[in-house]
């Protein structure tokens, strides 16, 4: 029997210029009913990702919050693994764990801390450890290991008595290698797909993710993330002078919906049926467009 994956849908929210602004921001997405709230990972832009969630957890009471995604480079995974704990507990079980191995424009990021960014077969590499290391210390484990990226002694960040909710781990993944390595190892996988992306290339790419699941012998089902781009006539500020939304719908885009709420919820209806993505988020300046369908496949 296929067992069909519940949706969720979150915002991607960028930390405000100032506390009172994102608390309020942080507050309205829960207002409106959304799932989760999630933030990107910057060193040259906007606020410290990992501050402004657990600052985001204090005024909320059921909203989900997690990173969309950490940069792996940035941060050794016995830190990164601390930090989580530290907002599962202060969430009271509302963190979700995202991590990828970068893109291009995390470079100059990497610069900043005095590392060089690697090509992807190495920075996919240096990630495939790190996840290893972060999910044996989320379980509780205390975790020696050595070897060519990443070196550990008796490392252990689970507070003892500390009753911890397991935390979920997200993986960005766009390549065959990562696609892989996600359905190794994640809970739920951001597609990271093109934007022109149609069924049949995220298909293939669902394909690979689903073979990695059976060959790692997991059971329980993946979760699919897609970012929609487009909501209706409405795209992000940074891709309205390279986006033409009625394009991308007519070409079959799998970030696209269209059309009234009711139309719109029936594409994601059919997306779920045919490719099992079911955890849909927008950016913050689609929230309010995407509002109407979200209460009409809220509990589906």
């Amino acid at each position: 029997m296929t067992t069909t994956t519940p949706f969720r849908f979150g915002v991607v929210a960028t930390p405000a210029r100032t506390g009172t602004a994102w608390l309020d921001q942080v507050r309205h997405v829960e207002r409106l009913g959304f799932d989760t709230l999630v933030a990107p990972d910057s060193i040259a832009h906007g606020l410290s990702v990992l501050p402004a969630l657990a600052a985001a957890a204090t005024v909320t009471s059921h909203l989900h919050l997690g990173t969309y995604v950490l940069a792996n480079d940035f941060r050794h995974p016995v830190l990164v693994a601390k930090d989580a704990v530290a907002l599962a507990v202060l969430s009271d079980g509302r963190f979700e764990l995202g991590i990828g191995a970068g893109h291009p424009g995390t470079g100059p990021d990497n610069a900043m801390l005095g590392r060089t960014f690697d090509r992807p077969r190495v920075r996919v590499s240096r990630l495939a450890k790190s996840v290893r290391i972060i999910r044996r210390l989320l379980d509780g484990e205390t975790v020696t290991t050595t070897g060519e990226h990443y070196a550990t002694t008796d490392a252990c960040v689970v507070p003892r008595d500390t009753d911890l909710p397991r935390v979920p781990l997200l993986i960005g993944a766009g390549g065959p290698r990562m696609i892989t390595l996600a359905g190794q190892n994640a809970d739920t996988v951001a597609l990271g797909i093109p934007l022109d992306a149609d069924d049949a290339t995220a298909a293939a790419l669902v394909k690979v993710l689903r073979d990695a699941a059976t060959a790692a012998g997991r059971d329980a089902p993946l979760e699919l993330n897609v970012n929609l781009m487009a909501v209706g006539d409405a795209v992000p500020r940074y891709l309205a002078d390279r986006v033409d939304p009625t394009a991308l719908a007519a070409s079959g885009a799998v970030s696209v919906v269209t059309g009234p709420p009711q139309q719109m919820a029936d594409q994601l209806r059919e997306r779920r049926e045919r490719l099992g993505i079911s955890y849909l988020v927008v950016s913050e300046e689609l929230m309010d467009a995407f509002t109407p369908v979200l209460r009409i496949l809220s509990g589906e």
